[in-house]
């Protein structure tokens, strides 16, 4: 049987990770064991960003000692940004569903099945959130961050993706089809990525999106700067702008 004629797995996970060799192998173990005991198939694509540490290398060997062929990792040979990471990891999965998720683990993988219940009911876009109500923030951000991300996330619903009140939380599970479709038609390759992505499943496929209250921990050593708020920031009205609203 060739590769071609392989079933598609019923979820791909893609994982971007920079200079991620000190917390991927934590995150990876927990993400096999816990795929490991649910029944659906399965992947794993780490997309290696350029890194300049031993990321790949840590993903090909954690593969063999857990002999786990369905965990690989995709090798980008410049930095790309989150966004032009995941598009290539997207490009490449093949399952049914495709979540979306962070090196540094601040949502436990367990959150899935909330998301994946979600999308059984009938949802096109699950998305985990801090934000909301039934929400369960362990660790949170500092004070200045967190009140940034709440005039930010004004200002995102105001321009762009309406309704939702965390668009940043880097745990999203999509219909496979429609993941695919959303990057191939996206431009933003660094964090306005996850903006980009519910503004164009809003206005272009009128997809329904279930925001779902999630486990989230503050990590330390995190790959988000201030410039990079102020780049999101700035690019929501160019993104509201360019996608306009469909009847």
């Amino acid at each position: 049987m060739g590769a071609q004629d392989v079933p598609a797995p019923q979820l791909s996970i893609v994982i971007p990770a920079m200079n991620e060799e000190r917390r991927l192998p934590r995150t990876l173990r927990r993400v096999v064991e816990y795929m490991r005991e649910r029944p659906e198939t399965w992947e794993v694509i780490v997309v290696d960003d350029g890194s300049r540490d031993r990321t790949a290398d840590i993903v090909e060997e954690l593969s063999r000692e857990l002999d786990e062929p369905r965990l690989t990792v995709l090798r980008l040979a410049r930095n790309q940004g989150k966004g032009g990471a995941q598009r290539e990891g997207v490009a490449h999965s093949r399952g049914e569903r495709v979540l979306l998720m962070d090196a540094d683990l601040a949502t436990p993988i367990e959150e899935l099945e909330p998301l994946w219940r979600a999308i059984d009911r009938g949802a096109d876009v699950a998305i985990g959130s801090r934000a909301l109500p039934t929400s369960n923030i362990t660790r949170p951000q500092s004070l200045p961050r967190v009140l940034l991300g709440s005039a930010g996330n004004l200002w995102i619903r105001f321009f762009a993706v309406a309704g939702i009140y965390d668009t940043q939380c880097g745990f999203k599970l999509f219909r496979g089809d429609l993941a695919r479709k959303l990057f191939a038609m996206g431009r933003e390759n660094r964090f306005a990525i996850d903006i980009e992505l519910l503004c164009l499943a809003q206005r272009v496929f009128h997809a329904d999106i279930a925001e779902i209250g999630v486990t989230w921990e503050h990590q330390d050593l995190s790959s988000v700067r201030w410039r990079d708020y102020v780049d999101v920031l700035a690019r929501v009205a160019r993104i509201g702008m360019r996608i306009p609203k469909s009847k």
